[in-house]
C-alpha cells in the first residue's frame, strides 16, 4: 500500500464517521491486506485531532469477541481526545450501530516506553504506570458487517473506537490486587446489571496492557507518561439504547458513569 492509498482510504473512513454513514467494506485498492497496512491508515486519523493523542483501547481481548469479530489476537485503537467525556458526561448517541457500553480497566501511564528490540515484561509495564481507573469505552465501527471485515480493515477503522469515558483514579492499592480475580459489575440503570471479572481481558487487565505496549514498539511507537489505554471488556458489553444511564462498579477501585443523549 502506497502513502496515497493510505491517506484516501483514512480519508474515506474519517468521512463516514463524522457523516454517520457505513460502508459495506473499503474499495480494493484501498483496502489493507495486512495488520501493518491497518495501523499505517489509522496512523493518519492522529493528525485530524488539534490535541496530543489521549490514549489507545485494546479491542478484542476475549476469546469470545475475538470469534465474534472473526480475529485471531487483539486490535490496537487510538483514543482522540475529542472522543473522550468526563466521569458522569453525557455521551451523544449519534450512529451509534454497536449500541453497546463496555466496562473497563484503565491504565494512566508514569513513564514512556519507547520502542525497543526485547518485549517488554509485564513488571517493566507496571513499574511505568501511574494510575489505574474504572472506565467505559462505546465503541463503534464504519462498515455495515464488522463482523466479517477482517483484522486489517477493523485496525484501519481505529478498531472501533467511538468515545470513552475515564473515572477517577483509584485510591485503593491496585498493585496488591490479583486484578484477574477483581470482580466489576455493569448497570444500565432501571433495566439490568450483568457482572464479569478480570481474567476476561487477556486473562489479566495487566497481560493487555503489556500486549499494547509490545504491539506499539513493533510498530516503532512510544506508549507516552500521560497517555491513557483502557484495556478491554471485563464483562459481556452492556446492550444500550438512547436515554441509558450506565455505571461500571469495580467494588473498593471506585466506579464510572455516564448517560447516553
Amino acid at each position: 500500500m502506497t502513502p496515497d492509498q493510505a491517506s484516501t482510504a483514512e480519508a474515506l473512513l474519517f468521512d463516514t464517521w463524522t457523516e454517520g454513514r457505513t460502508l459495506p467494506a473499503l474499495p480494493d485498492a484501498l483496502r489493507p491486506a495486512t495488520r501493518t497496512e491497518g495501523y499505517a491508515i489509522q496512523a493518519l486519523l492522529e493528525q485530524r485531532s488539534h490535541a496530543p493523542l489521549y490514549g489507545w483501547k485494546i479491542a478484542a481481548t476475549s476469546v469470545a469477541g475475538q470469534r465474534h469479530i472473526g480475529v485471531d489476537g487483539p486490535l490496537a485503537g487510538r483514543i482522540l481526545a475529542e472522543r473522550v467525556f468526563p466521569d458522569g458526561g453525557t455521551v451523544p448517541w449519534g450512529a451509534n450501530r454497536m449500541a453497546v457500553a463496555e466496562v473497563e480497566f484503565a491504565f494512566r501511564m508514569g513513564q514512556d516506553l519507547p520502542p525497543r528490540r526485547a518485549p517488554y515484561s509485564v513488571d517493566e509495564v507496571l513499574t511505568a504506570v501511574a494510575t489505574l481507573h474504572p472506565a467505559i469505552e462505546i465503541p463503534d465501527s464504519r462498515y455495515e458487517d464488522f463482523v466479517t471485515a477482517g483484522a486489517p480493515q477493523l485496525i484501519a477503522d481505529n478498531a472501533c473506537a467511538a468515545y470513552f469515558v475515564c473515572g477517577p483514579a483509584t485510591t485503593a492499592d491496585w498493585r496488591g490486587l490479583d486484578l484477574s480475580r477483581h470482580a466489576a459489575t455493569g448497570h444500565v440503570e432501571g433495566r439490568y446489571t450483568r457482572a464479569g471479572i478480570g481474567a476476561n481481558v487477556l486473562g489479566d487487565p495487566r497481560l493487555a496492557l503489556t500486549w499494547l505496549a509490545n504491539e506499539l514498539s513493533t510498530l516503532g511507537l512510544t506508549l507516552k507518561a500521560g497517555q491513557t489505554v483502557t484495556t478491554g471488556t471485563c464483562l459481556v458489553p452492556l446492550e444500550v439504547q438512547p436515554g441509558d444511564a450506565v455505571t461500571g462498579d469495580f467494588g473498593a477501585l471506585g466506579q464510572v458513569s455516564m448517560r447516553f443523549g
